[in-house]
């Protein structure tokens, strides 16, 4: 099947070299550096490290990260006539920079912290652009701005939209600033990539989006040609010593392109400066090209600007299409001979069709992406994706226990909320993988092995597919506490390698050697359902298996804080859910799809809905229980959503309310998925969840309706072939 061509029709970009393509344009012709001392906040032990601060951002009442995503949103989206669909947002600091303020200052009030979550920011750019689709945010560690873009590709070529904002944005923060110092990775002189001499990276911010369509623009900037994903599954922070995920990721990008290696004219390096990323990209770009094409890092000029860093890129990937630029490897002087590499040590101006821009993030999660001249080159095949999501193997963690013992309170109309002891999570992982592993890696670890367990598959899953609210809240509240215990003298590396949203998705693929694509999807409330939603247009008919997993922890500190369905009055609750599941015709095997994920303030959005689930009442009579999800700081808003959607189908079906029995915590949704499956295949529910005092209801030839209501409206359908 021939997949649509995706063109960029704008871009936005604010990094240290300046805000828009003329002043990054003029940044990279005269190679410039904006690599200095911090002075963005105070430091207790100066001299400050180098590092790489915006110095134009436009004021804003709003945190760090989301006024510079905002102002990269505004540049990309001039001259568009209309909102895009969907905005897809990289991110791994969120509202950070103001919680550690917070923080400092004891302030305890929630409200200050709305902010904090990583949705949020996308959020804030939906807003800004009047989007009123989806608002999906990915968190891959410093490969999430180029993830961000890979994922609209995808949905753009299979036809799910026709415009889509993507990009990445972070913003400069004690977390990560003293985390990679903790770590012994920032060159104290400036980042020299792919340098004899280079002792590692200059820490970054900006933003960067990309206004992506299938509509070809008048002059479109370039053409989005193709994107590779792959996970080293080697090591939380280091890279695979041979390149092996990164040189996956490129073949990857030059497969999904239709391209070979004689087809790129330029690499736009990941090249970071430390020892080993440098060395591990120069293996891998030797495996693949016998002859590397002009090649440089920029982020000896721009600084390493993790979420931000691949979007970057790719708008600088343009740049050297449209103006003719291929930019100098700043900071190199004399290029290291055991990379057997020659990065370009001046700017150079030189035409060219196609570029291939490298990014790599912690926890092996790689991302490349091919931009090329536009029209020029043939349009991409896609694979097709005709089958069904099928599930293989299931498993849940409830305050409760595991599935069984959550099923069987759940069978007893009793609650399942609360939260379990580390040491029963714990319990059948492997005790010296898991030692220094605290709440949040291990509920994903407990999660993948019940599916898994329960798929019956000998081989370990390809791909990781992860959904989670809040992330490490355990390893970010102990790094900060012990960055203020110490006077800022003895942070934790550590707990800040285990801070970073992916870190746990990471430890599923190391476990389970998952090469495959490694997304971690930050969505407050739906989170799982934007993690289904990854897997869902990722994974064609060919694919192999996939976990899909949502988690989130409960923290007694940072929970009440950030999560405003948190209340006093009800115990603290966390867990979740997981799937194996395959694109694969499977008779007799239950499956999943996602079937509506938009924002609620879109006039019509439960018409949309109703359309979407299938306008003819026997479609809609096919369901058999509807489980709604309504987060507390939403009931009144959700509660009506609910109402009206129920008026307008008409649908006489038992509504149970998980989240009563659950707990409030944000992967809630993950959790009810998996109750969905287990009642498909005992073919019956328990009425008493729903109506105390009568009898249970047959699910026979039934689907299930999985509802999340409030900020956003989503549909995740349930059924067995």
């Amino acid at each position: 099947m021939s997949g649509k061509k995706v063109y960029i029709a704008g871009v936005g970009i604010i990094s240290p070299l300046g805000a828009g393509l003329a002043a990054t344009e003029q940044a990279l012709r005269e190679n410039s550096s904006a690599i200095c001392p911090l002075s963005l906040f105070s430091l207790q032990h100066p001299p400050p490290l180098p590092a790489a601060q915006v110095s134009d951002l436009p004021a804003s009442t709003l945190p760090r990260t989301h006024a510079l995503a905002i102002a990269a949103a505004l540049q990309a989206m001039q001259g568009c006539g209309q909102p895009p669909d969907a905005v897809i947002l990289g991110t791994t600091t969120g509202g950070i920079l103001t919680t550690e303020q917070l923080l400092t200052a004891e302030v305890h009030d929630p409200e200050k912290y709305c902010h904090h979550g990583l949705t949020t920011v996308a959020e804030a750019v939906a807003r800004q652009v009047h989007c009123r689709g989806r608002a999906l945010t990915v968190s891959t560690a410093c490969s999430s701005g180029a993830v961000a873009i890979s994922l609209a590709l995808k949905m753009l070529q299979a036809g799910k939209a026709e415009w889509i904002l993507a990009g990445g944005a972070d913003s400069l923060c004690h977390l990560t600033y003293f985390g990679f110092h903790s770590l012994q990775l920032v060159d104290p002189e400036g980042s020299r990539p792919f340098d004899k001499n280079r002792q590692g990276m200059s820490l970054g911010e900006g933003a960067a989006l990309l206004l992506l369509t299938t509509i070809r623009p008048k002059n479109p900037l370039a053409q989005l040609l193709g994107a590779g994903l792959s996970c080293d599954a080697y090591h939380p922070a280091a890279p695979h010593p041979e390149g092996r995920g990164a040189a996956k990721a490129m073949q990857a990008a030059l497969d999904d392109a239709g391209l070979t290696v004689r087809d790129i004219g330029y690499i736009s390096l990941h090249g970071t400066g430390t020892q080993d990323n440098d060395l591990a990209e120069a293996k891998a770009i030797r495996t693949l090209f016998p002859q590397p094409p002009p090649l440089s890092s920029i982020k000896g000029a721009t600084g390493h600007g993790l979420a931000a860093a691949g979007a970057i890129e790719a708008v600088v990937a343009t740049i050297a299409i449209t103006r003719e630029l291929l930019p100098a490897n700043s900071g190199c002087s004399q290029p290291d001979p055991e990379l057997q590499l020659s990065p370009l040590l001046h700017p150079v101006s030189q035409s060219l069709s196609a570029v291939l821009s490298n990014s790599f993030g912690f926890g092996g999660n790689n991302g490349c992406l091919i931009m090329a001249r536009p029209d020029t080159l043939v349009a991409p095949r896609i694979r097709s994706q005709s089958a069904p999501l099928s599930i293989l193997g299931s498993g849940c963690i409830s305050g409760a226990g595991n599935t069984h013992e959550s099923m069987a309170r759940l069978l007893q109309a009793q609650a399942i909320d609360g939260m379990l002891a580390l040491e029963t999570i714990s319990a059948k992982l492997p005790a010296g993988k898991v030692r220094r592993l605290k709440r949040f890696p291990r509920l994903a670890l407990a999660l993948a092995a019940a599916a898994f367990e329960d798929s019956g598959l000998e081989q370990g899953p390809e791909s990781v597919f992860m959904g989670s609210g809040w992330g490490a809240l355990s390893e970010t509240y102990d790094f900060l506490k012990k960055l203020r215990e110490t006077n800022e003298q003895f942070p934790s590396p550590t707990d800040f390698v285990g801070s970073v949203h992916n870190s746990a998705a990471g430890q599923v693929a190391i476990m389970y050697g998952a090469t495959g694509p490694n997304i971690t999807s930050s969505g407050g409330d739906y989170s799982f359902e934007q993690a289904l939603l990854a897997a869902d247009t990722l994974l064609d008919n060919n694919s192999a298996p996939a976990f899909v997993l949502g988690a989130d922890e409960g923290h007694a500190q940072f929970s009440p804080l950030f999560d405003p369905s948190i209340q006093t009055s009800s115990p603290l609750s966390d867990g979740g859910g997981g799937f194996c599941l395959q694109r694969k015709e499977l008779p007799g095997r239950c499956w999943v799809r996602v079937s509506f994920y938009r924002n609620s303030t879109a006039t019509g959005t439960i018409g949309a809905l109703i359309g979407e689930l299938g306008a003819a009442r026997t479609q809609l009579n096919d369901y058999g229980l509807i489980m709604a999800g309504i987060p507390a700081a939403a009931d009144q808003e959700g509660r009506q959503q609910l109402a009206e959607f129920i008026s307008k189908t008409a649908l006489a079906v038992p509504v149970l309310h998980y989240r009563q029995f659950t707990g409030q915590f944000a992967s809630a949704s993950a959790l009810a998925a998996v109750m969905a499956v287990q009642f498909l295949q005992r073919g019956e529910f328990p009425a008493g969840l729903v109506a105390a005092g009568s009898k249970g209801f047959s699910l026979s030839g039934k689907k299930i309706l999985v509802l999340g209501l409030g900020t956003a409206i989503t549909a995740m359908e349930f059924g067995c072939s």
